[in-house]
């Protein structure tokens, strides 16, 4: 009894306390799922030939489309308020799935964002305009994809591949319920104001699981 006390002393009390100060207007302690365990990405080829596997892998998914080059800076955007910050992370990886002929496009994005990241976590996988859109579909997603077959928001999936996001009573007005289930990657405001806390809920959520299972390990 007394080995537990100081167990969650030790380890949970600090996470906890982490998880509340780290998420500045996010009300929750987790984040909640809005999709559960979304599909994988099957055969679809990165730019260096390999596949791309969501489990396991905390994953910030988007869909480039076919005017990933005129969208450019969404993705300067994303690199500095949510790569960069969690670069570190063993776990963590862009994937951004973009139509097939445009890996061109793809691969100036990947030079020019070079000059600023190591982009060894960023992973675009190819795939047809059909694929994609059925893709999407099963993400049961309230938005749709643009005519591109992209979109300027991009998506938290977690390790099990649930899609996170907000779902309840909204922090700053408790009338009123709060629903996003992906961020606006054109807004450095609401990647800056919303998604950081959000990939930091995930984070200390397997923080705290990865000291839980240390702990039942030293029992």
């Amino acid at each position: 009894m007394k080995k537990n006390i100081v167990l969650i002393t030790l380890f949970i009390m600090p996470l906890a306390a982490y998880m509340f100060f780290a998420t500045g207007v996010n009300s929750f302690m987790t984040l909640p799922t809005l999709t559960n365990a979304i599909p994988e990405l099957g055969n679809w080829k990165a730019i260096n030939g390999k596949t791309v596997s969501l489990d396991k892998k905390i994953t910030i998914l988007g869909f480039s489309g076919q005017n990933i080059d005129i969208n450019k800076g969404n993705y300067f955007n994303l690199n500095q308020k949510i790569y960069d910050k969690n670069f570190a992370f063993k776990d963590f990886q862009f994937v951004m799935i973009a139509p097939l002929g445009t890996e061109d496009k793809v691969n100036k994005i990947l030079n020019d964002l070079s000059a600023l990241s190591d982009v060894s976590k960023y992973n675009f996988v190819f795939a047809s305009p059909k694929e994609i859109q059925e893709y999407y579909d099963k993400l049961q997603l309230k938005g749709k994809l643009n005519p591109d077959f992209g979109s300027k928001l991009v998506y938290i999936i977690d390790k099990k591949r649930n899609l996170r996001g907000r779902k309840g009573i909204d922090p700053k007005d408790k009338t009123k319920t709060e629903y996003q289930e992906g961020y606006d990657a054109s807004s450095p405001s609401d990647l800056y104001n919303k998604m950081a806390d959000d990939v930091k809920v995930i984070l200390a959520e397997y923080r705290l699981a990865l000291k839980r299972n240390n702990a039942d390990r030293q029992n």
